[in-house]
């Protein structure tokens, strides 16, 4: 596991082992991030950056909507943001989300990626190049292949790659090109994937 880093967190006294977590939905995303932020605890120690496309012609509510289903703080992505622990931060529709070296959110208009915009690929690039091996992407159900790039882009700068299995998935296409790129550390069950961040990010007791 990645090596602690020297700043604590509000709920332990040792600091978590990673820096963030993104998380990458698409069709049938509502109901899968909701299930995994609903079994996260408050005082879960990173930051979470997710991506789901979303209709860009309509305001989104999908903050909303999560934290009604999360202790966790979740709000819509605002340029210059800085990533807090326990804050789950969504990219807003029509906007790429960025993750900088400082700590901070950068939203972005620039071209459509695969025709995406938000694109999970070009999040998790940014994710694997401001935190290298502090790093957790989750790749949730979706149709296509976005996300898949970055991924690899996660684990070659040492980070950490979970995905949801085809068989939990209500749209398997997006789990299954992530699969396929040989650059994920666990394939796990929706209601499994919860647990394993914790497990992973939490310090383990000594």
């Amino acid at each position: 596991m990645a090596r602690a880093e020297e700043r604590g967190t509000v709920s332990d006294p040792r600091s978590p082992a990673f820096d963030v977590v993104a998380i990458a939905a698409s069709a049938g995303g509502l109901s899968a991030l909701g299930e995994v932020l609903s079994a996260l605890p408050a005082d879960f120690p990173t930051a979470i950056v997710i991506v789901q496309h979303l209709d860009p012609r309509h305001r989104s509510l999908m903050a909303e909507i999560l934290s009604r289903r999360t202790s966790l703080q979740v709000k819509q992505a605002e340029d210059g943001d800085s990533l807090l622990p326990g804050t789950v931060y969504i990219a807003p529709p029509d906007n790429h989300l960025l993750v900088n070296r400082n700590g901070t959110i950068s939203l972005s208009h620039s071209e459509l990626v695969h025709f995406l915009r938000p694109s999970a690929d070009l999040m998790f690039d940014s994710v694997a190049a401001s935190y290298k091996d502090r790093a957790i992407a989750v790749v949730l159900t979706g149709s296509g292949k976005d996300g898949s790039l970055g991924v690899e882009a996660v684990k070659d700068m040492g980070g950490t790659v979970v995905v949801q299995d085809e068989t939990s998935a209500e749209f398997p296409a997006m789990p299954s090109a992530a699969i396929e790129t040989g650059k994920v550390d666990f394939v796990l069950p929706l209601s499994e994937i919860s647990s394993a961040l914790v497990a992973l990010v939490v310090p383990a007791e000594a």
